[in-house]
């Protein structure tokens, strides 16, 4: 399946909710590329994975999948049972944190800019 049946596919309100998640993504910085991991909307900076969106099985509930979260401190993002990745939940009944989101994918963005994670 490819994100655009992914995002179509999903019931209101987390359709909208969704899509804006990956516009404001995708819109981030001119080097983010969205492509399909794991059957995911997955999202690479300069090829290398960065993010993903996805729902939670048991809530529904949209959230960004931050693949070095475990490098980021930020009260936000939510460790769970991952060691690497962390999750930033999106209540999709609520305008979406745009400062928030920002805040952290700039955190994560730097990591790859300032070549804590190498880029190929």
């Amino acid at each position: 399946m490819n994100n655009q049946n992914f995002f179509l596919n999903q019931n209101e309100p987390n359709k909208a909710c969704l899509i804006a998640m990956r516009d404001i993504l995708l819109n981030f910085d001119e080097d983010i590329t969205e492509t399909t991991k794991y059957g995911m909307p997955c999202y690479c900076y300069k090829g290398k994975m960065f993010c993903y969106i996805w729902t939670d099985k048991k809530t529904s509930e949209p959230y960004y999948l931050v693949v070095e979260g475990k490098r980021i401190d930020h009260p936000e993002l939510e460790t769970g049972s991952r060691s690497r990745m962390k999750i930033l939940r999106i209540n999709p009944n609520k305008d979406l944190p745009i400062n928030t989101i920002k805040d952290i994918m700039t955190m994560a963005l730097d990591l790859y800019k300032n070549g804590i994670i190498k880029i190929k």
